[in-house]
């Protein structure tokens, strides 16, 4: 598969203008990939966000330099990964809500057993980390590294121009931003109700 690895300056952006603009885009894990259909923007000026309160030693990696990886624990049993946008300092991320599998998805099937339909494999953020094996090691990987393992790329399929929004699952605060982008019909989305919103009450 050819693909070009995103620069960092397409992360060096607010992470609502970028949010969009990954739609389509690879998420390159190893030798697994999956598109991205369904992402959430979220600032530190949103009470939704885990960088709302400031900067803390879990979330320091928002507060980082763009083109991170921001990977946190949820509920006791799922990690979320996030892509850090903006400059350093402004505590911005865009959650990957889903992905369309694309490539080695025997490992993925196995790290998902029980999974009985490849669209149900990364159909949520916690579902995407189990299935690509992304856990806590993986916070703050420099996505834009040539020798990172882990990194986000461009095959030449268009961004929707006007992808679908809406407002963001799983959160009580911030509910008339609407900063999550899919791709509506999708089979990939995720359900009404994943898991792993960036709140505060995640915390």
């Amino acid at each position: 598969m050819k693909a070009t690895a995103l620069p960092r300056s397409f992360f060096a952006r607010p992470a609502p203008e970028v949010a969009p603009e990954l739609m389509n885009k690879l998420f390159v894990v190893g030798r697994s990939v999956g598109r991205i259909v369904e992402v959430e923007a979220y600032t530190n000026d949103d009470p939704a966000s885990h960088s709302f309160r400031g900067p803390t030693a879990r979330n320091k990696v928002m507060f980082g330099p763009p083109g991170h990886l921001y990977v946190y624990f949820v509920y006791g049993s799922h990690f979320c990964a996030n892509v850090v946008t903006g400059t350093e300092g402004d505590g911005e991320a865009v959650l990957l809500r889903a992905l369309a599998p694309v490539a080695n998805l025997d490992e993925m099937r196995m790290r998902r057993p029980g999974v009985s339909r490849d669209i149900d494999l990364m159909n949520g953020p916690g579902k995407l980390c189990r299935a690509l094996g992304i856990g806590r090691d993986n916070n703050g990987t420099d996505l834009c590294s040539p020798t990172s393992r882990i990194r986000l790329a461009d095959d030449g399929m268009p961004t929707p121009l006007f992808p679908d929004q809406s407002t963001r699952i799983g959160i009580s605060v911030g509910v008339d931003r609407r900063w999550r982008f899919f791709l509506a019909g999708d089979p990939h989305i995720s359900p009404s109700k994943p898991v792993g919103s960036l709140s505060p009450s995640d915390s």
